[in-house]
């Protein structure tokens, strides 16, 4: 393929970036109500991902017990510093 022909390929496959912004901007302002409850479980799908993934590996390694504390004093610090700071 060409220079130019993949300089324009590049050009229009930028274009359609504004467009998109503009209808993820609108389907925010839609979708305002539900934002709250869509990023909650996001966190959570986080969070469970994370202590899924970090538990398991740390019993093959001895150190379950220290890796289940850590996530649990880590998820107390984290929410008492959402509620704390509002």
């Amino acid at each position: 393929m060409s220079t130019w022909k993949s300089f324009w390929y590049g050009q229009l496959s930028g274009m359609v970036e504004p467009i998109a912004g503009v209808l993820g901007a609108l389907a925010v302002v839609l979708a305002e109500p539900l934002l709250p409850y869509a990023l909650a479980f996001a966190a959570g799908a986080m969070v469970y991902v994370v202590v899924d993934d970090i538990i398991p590996e740390a019993q093959v390694s001895g150190n379950g017990k220290l890796a289940s504390w850590t996530s649990i004093v880590g998820f107390v610090v984290m929410m008492s510093l959402d509620v704390g700071l509002g």
